[in-house]
């Protein structure tokens, strides 16, 4: 972890807050629970128990592993529906492939993000490739749920592959930590993806006893969530760790700093940094749907059930 990386962090543009930066506080740290999800892939529900409020226009994040698959132990998910939100699936180590019924897909690995926007509705099935399951290997990334506002929800499917190597790569000001900015905005530098809700996505790893200390929207709520490693949170220096999420409150900067020591796979503190702006609108969640009233809720299972958010392809049905 991780593949997609630099030689030397010292030759990428550097990224510092302003001075004067009102740093934001930690409001919380929670643990992630653990769970299965699909066929029965281990996950970390990261955001379980936190307040929507402070989630905003987060839904929910799984952490997928990190896992070591043995011989024919590596699984996925069936076809199933979605519809109202965007799925952001990113792979750290291993290998997804995707397909859904309005002609999107590809395989994603090693750093490679696919960003779905379900929109008014599809089917969709994520699977490990027939290698990963007949030999076994490594398998870890994240899957983020993104709301769309009212307006957007009956949008059409839209798919983005987004490959490791077209993330914006960062380093903080010390160079002490590598930023993999792969969707929104960080000091006037963009990622790749490309978001209806404004948000900023960041894979950041820390080197031991390094401090990171990045600039923010104010606008933007941030939360952050340990993919491997220990560390501490806002210059309060909160302790947290792989599994754990933080909820900053406001200001304009934000902070997080790695143990001097590691007991991670990861030599480094690997962290996510997440952001974006609160749509505040109503948010009725059920299974696979996300919409803003409960009649428009029913309304999304029936049509599932009648079979207008799109049918299997023929060679998987």
């Amino acid at each position: 972890m991780p593949a997609v990386t630099a030689q030397n962090p010292l030759a990428l543009p550097r990224v510092a807050a302003p001075s004067g930066a009102v740093p934001r506080p930690v409001l919380a740290v929670s643990t992630a629970p653990s769970g299965f999800e699909g066929e029965g892939f281990p996950v970390r529900r990261a955001f379980a128990g936190i307040d929507y409020r402070h989630l905003d226009p987060f839904i929910m994040m799984d952490q997928m592993g990190e896992v070591e698959y043995a011989v024919g132990e590596a699984k996925g998910t069936p076809w199933h529906p979605h519809r109202g939100f965007e799925t952001v699936t990113y792979i750290i180590d291993g290998t997804f492939v995707h397909q859904d019924s309005h002609g999107g897909g590809g395989v994603i690995t090693d750093g490679d993000t696919q960003w779905m926007t379900a929109g008014s509705g599809l089917l969709h099935i994520e699977t490990p490739p027939e290698e990963l399951v007949v030999s076994g290997g490594l398998f870890h990334g994240l899957q983020l749920w993104v709301n769309l506002p009212s307006h957007d929800k009956m949008i059409p499917p839209k798919y983005q592959d987004i490959r490791g190597g077209s993330v914006k790569l960062l380093a903080s000001e010390d160079g002490g930590a590598l930023l993999r900015l792969i969707a929104g905005d960080l000091a006037d530098h963009a990622g790749p993806g490309s978001t209806h809700t404004p948000i900023t996505m960041i894979h950041a790893s820390v080197n031991p006893g390094a401090e990171l200390t990045l600039p923010w929207r104010p606008e933007f709520n941030a939360l952050a969530y340990g993919l491997a490693g220990r560390g501490a949170a806002g210059t309060q220096g909160r302790p947290f760790r792989m599994g754990q999420a933080v909820v900053f409150g406001s200001g304009d900067s934000l902070t997080i700093r790695a143990d001097e020591t590691q007991d991670s796979r990861s030599a480094n503190f690997e962290v996510v940094l997440l952001g974006g702006a609160p749509i505040r609108e109503p948010m009725f969640h059920y299974g696979p749907f996300v919409m803003n009233t409960h009649a428009e809720l029913a309304q999304a299972f029936e049509d599932f059930k009648a079979g207008r958010l799109g049918t299997v392809p023929v060679a998987h049905a």
